[in-house]
């Protein structure tokens, strides 16, 4: 990106102030190196998102941000519905809901170490996962329509998990105001049979050491301590929320010239907040949303039975579960008022500051944890919240490292056999059915993900607590 069409605010602070259409200005949040490197296409969605109706305060870009549809990946505004504000498909994301959770195991790295082969065998055969992966789960239409209303909460009313998830999880396990009426036959056909599915590209299944504590007193309310062993799985709502992106983004394009929105990318595709467009969009992803909380728990009772068996010690207590590629109703401060907003994350994390009332009381007090994937064979992170990060960014942050290149010339650099014996060099077990899928999620690919958390912790979105080094890493 072109750093002299910047303004520098702060030293993790850079704006493009108001021009043409934008109806408020564009925040990036982010080192100078970051930025530099940050294709120049960031700017330019985070512009077109600047000048959508009803916008407030700012159009915001995290430190991981890259170029997205419609919405840079990183992306985070917030829109007023008493003031015209809109709801876009493209700022929610496809895979609505892809999100993180972090599970305790209860085990130290030398109770894993003797079995890690065996572990990891496992997990590869007893997590389905890749493109088309299918479950041992087959729902019926009824079912369907429980599991979309219910979400996390639907599964462990099923035996799928225990209630002490529900209350580490984001809406503590069901996002209410659901329609499931209002997801076609056609994506819940292609979610029919892929609950419990890990799915392909970025997502993973991954057995980590805490290698190193930032911040002892918040790390001891997470319950995280050097040297002992996590699980971290990232997924999201699968083909169901794939479709719903696809049929909502057509049905915002063909109405928004009625609405009197001129969309200055037709993939920015948006509807009025309460508009029937954008009241039946809001229903479905509200639904796409509990798939993915309820794919994830499926998949944490998979995980729980499978180290049952291999370390029958472990414990496999949930830490947290967040969402970051969804769009919620939420109160924030604007201009010395409370206001109610609808919050667009892709590709970025809620980060609630401590005192919280939607934080679980036992961590109440030392804000929400805001959990940073890293790309395959990198570290992985955990945060939490500030009190800051409300008034810089809705209560926002990162979401994982971000991509450098394009999958495409990922392909041309990297061959995935050799990434796969590379990372056993590292001492990581790498598992997967697709060696193009390797080469596509090589950890070059990526940028540093330890540069992004220490931008975002710099910048007061959210303050280091634990870095996780990855030990076996489960692949689509």
């Amino acid at each position: 990106m072109d750093i002299a069409s910047l303004i520098r605010r702060e030293a993790y602070a850079w704006e493009v102030p108001v021009a043409g259409k934008m109806r408020v200005p564009v925040i990036i949040y982010a080192t100078e190196a970051l930025v530099r490197d940050m294709d120049e296409k960031v700017r330019e969605q985070a512009v077109n998102v600047a000048s959508l109706p009803g916008i407030v305060k700012a159009s915001y870009a995290m430190p991981d941000a890259h170029w997205g549809y419609g919405f840079p990946i990183g992306g985070v505004a917030a829109f007023d519905p008493r003031r015209g504000g809109v709801i876009s498909a493209g700022g929610v994301g496809f895979d609505v809901s892809c999100g993180v959770r972090c599970l305790h195991t209860g085990l130290q790295l030398g109770d894993v170490m003797p079995v890690r082969r065996r572990l990891a065998e496992a997990l590869f055969s007893g997590v389905p996962a890749g493109v088309g992966s299918r479950g041992a789960i087959s729902l019926t239409d009824a079912q369907m329509q429980d599991m979309l209303a219910g979400g996390a909460q639907w599964a462990v009313e099923h035996d799928w998990g225990v209630s002490a998830d529900l209350e580490r999880t984001e809406e503590r396990g069901r996002m209410a105001g659901a329609e499931p009426s209002q997801v076609s036959d056609l994506a819940k056909r292609r979610q029919r049979e892929e609950m419990g599915t890990l799915g392909s590209g970025n997502h993973y299944l991954e057995v980590q050491e805490v290698s190193e504590i930032f911040d002892a007193s918040i790390a001891a309310a997470f319950g995280l301590k050097a040297g002992a062993v996590v699980v971290m799985i990232h997924c999201g709502s699968r083909g169901l929320g794939h479709q719903i992106g696809t049929d909502y983004l057509r049905l915002m394009a063909e109405s928004a010239e009625s609405y009197g929105i001129e969309l200055p990318d037709r993939e920015l595709a948006c509807a009025p907040l309460d508009s029937e467009v954008g009241r039946r969009y809001l229903g479905a992803m509200r639904a796409a949303v509990n798939c993915a909380l309820a794919n994830r728990q499926i998949l944490t009772h998979l995980v729980r039975l499978i180290f049952s068996e291999i370390c029958p010690k472990a414990q496999l207590d949930l830490l947290y579960d967040v969402s970051h590629n969804t769009c919620k109703l939420e109160r924030h401060l604007v201009d010395g008022q409370q206001r109610e907003l609808f919050v667009h994350r892709k590709g970025a994390t809620r980060a609630f500051g401590p005192g919280h009332p939607d934080l679980p009381a036992p961590i109440r007090a030392a804000g929400q944890p805001v959990l940073i994937g890293g790309s395959m064979g990198t570290a992985s992170y955990v945060l939490a919240g500030t009190k800051e990060s409300e008034s810089l960014a809705f209560s926002s942050a990162c979401h994982g490292a971000g991509r450098a290149v394009s999958r495409h010339q990922a392909l041309k650099r990297w061959k995935g056999r050799k990434v796969v014996d590379d990372l056993a060099a590292e001492g990581i077990i790498v598992q997967s059915r697709s060696s193009r899928g390797i080469a596509e999620e090589a950890p070059g690919a990526y940028k540093d993900v330890a540069a992004v958390v220490d931008a975002a912790h710099e910048a007061g979105l959210a303050r280091k607590v634990a870095r996780l080094r990855p030990l076996i890493c489960i692949k689509g």
